[in-house]
């Protein structure tokens, strides 16, 4: 194998790995910009009305912008951490 190949398989990965790079902080730009929106307590937790239990909830985000309550097996919690996500869940 020579040099040429060496570099050329280098330079595909760096590449690779600098689009991955990209594609995360855009995503999460995205993210911060819907969520940003959300009404915060004075804690900075977003409030939020849970869809599980019919209540009013102040909760943390966690880094893929899911109330910290998540369950991925209640299909309420499903749908509230996507209307998170876009930024159009139900708030008090």
């Amino acid at each position: 194998m020579g040099d040429r190949d060496r570099v050329r398989r280098f330079v595909s990965k760096t590449l690779r790995g600098a689009g991955r790079q990209l594609e995360e902080a855009r995503q999460a730009y995205h993210e911060g910009q819907r969520t940003a929106s959300l009404p915060r307590d004075e804690d900075g937790k977003v409030r939020i009305v849970c869809r599980r239990y019919a209540e009013r909830r102040a909760v943390n985000l966690d880094a893929d912008g899911r109330p910290e309550c998540f369950d991925p097996d209640h299909p309420g919690c499903r749908g509230c951490a996507e209307d998170v996500r876009e930024g159009v869940v139900e708030t008090w």
